[in-house]
């Protein structure tokens, strides 16, 4: 059976890495106790996952055709006219993304990067108290996006009997129009985009403190623990300004 390689390397190491720093910085901060030093990988996780969506995003526009953000579909009645043929069966074979897959890639990317944002203002120590709680609500719809994710999957390959999921692995669909020509595998693109990511994994891996908790990133000081957050390391950088200032009034009195 002919099958067509629909999405590049880049686009498949990004949505595994993705994937794998959801679940790492979701496990550890449900699992690991904010005061223990372990909990600091759930703010590194979190931040390698923001440099994997702003790859992602660069690659969504120079990218080959179904990795464009061009390439999604955002049409409301697309999505409808798609769910619907997963529970009745039949409907339109999509090349690239289908509607709900689309919905969610963007979701979730979307989501990524308000975490990010909203975990980084927390360990700048600048962040008011609702903030948390909407980080919290936020890395929740995000897990409940991904069960409805993995749940269409299953039913999609119950209804239409294919490996659709089997296509974020090695890239091909079957059962596609007979004009439709494999993309460019792009696997140079792939081998410096992860060279990027592991990179900043070790950049962040060298600018942490275990001892303080702490992880110094465009010379900002962040508290990655709740710990280190009490001791007022996240906002170091904020009280050394500080100290400047009153030095300076010191000496004008």
């Amino acid at each position: 059976m002919n099958t067509v390689r629909v999405y590049d390397l880049p686009t498949r190491a990004f949505h595994w890495c993705f994937a794998a720093l959801f679940v790492a910085a979701y496990a550890i901060a449900n699992l690991v106790d904010d005061e223990s030093a372990r909990f600091a990988w759930h703010m590194l996780a979190g931040i390698a996952l923001g440099v994997a969506v702003l790859l992602r995003l660069l690659w969504g526009v120079i990218g080959t055709r179904h990795a464009r953000w061009s390439d999604l579909s955002l049409d409301p009645r697309q999505l409808a006219a798609y769910l619907k043929g997963v529970v009745a069966g039949g409907g339109r074979r999509w090349v690239g993304h289908n509607p709900a897959s689309s919905w969610a890639a963007l979701s979730m990317m979307a989501l990524a990067l308000a975490l990010g944002a909203s975990g980084l203002a927390m360990a700048t120590g600048v962040a008011p108290e609702w903030v948390e709680e909407a980080h919290e609500l936020m890395a929740n719809v995000f897990l409940a996006i991904v069960l409805l994710h993995i749940g269409g999957l299953v039913v999609h390959v119950l209804r239409h009997r294919d490996a659709l999921p089997l296509s974020m692995l090695s890239g091909r669909k079957r059962d596609l129009p007979a004009e439709t020509r494999d993309v460019p595998a792009r696997g140079v693109v792939a081998v410096l985009a992860l060279v990027v990511l592991a990179g900043t994994g070790a950049q962040l891996l060298r600018s942490y403190d275990p001892a303080s908790g702490t992880l110094a990133l465009f010379g900002t000081t962040l508290a990655l623990g709740e710990a280190a957050r009490e001791s007022g390391a996240g906002s170091e950088s904020h009280d050394v300004a500080d100290g400047h200032e009153d030095g300076h009034e010191a000496s004008e009195d």
